[in-house]
């Protein structure tokens, strides 16, 4: 069986905030105008599903990120989010600067 990967590269990008990463996130996932930017709502549109039909139309959701800015130290804001991905259905992938 094969799977569908939708993958989003936020490489180079640099997110210092949340709300950095909503913005990034928005578009390559499909966020609907009326999506919360929250962690709530991220943990329901990649886990529930049904908020975004690009996320919807895909198995797997893997996101790389660089070790820095809001992924670069222990930041509960980060911590928090990692955890809504479950490493299997959706995955984010924190590569360290070379």
């Amino acid at each position: 069986m094969t799977y569908s990967e939708l993958i989003v590269d936020l490489r180079g990008r640099p997110i210092e905030t949340l709300n950095d990463f909503w913005d990034a996130v928005a578009e390559p996932c499909g966020l609907p105008e009326w999506f919360g930017r929250n962690l709530d709502a991220w943990s329901d549109t990649i886990e529930t599903r049904g908020i975004s039909e690009v996320i919807d139309s895909h198995d797997i959701l893997i996101v790389h990120v660089d070790q820095r800015g809001l992924f670069g130290g222990d930041r509960r804001e980060a911590n928090v989010l990692v955890g809504i991905f479950d490493g299997e259905q959706n995955r984010l992938v924190v590569h360290g600067l070379v």
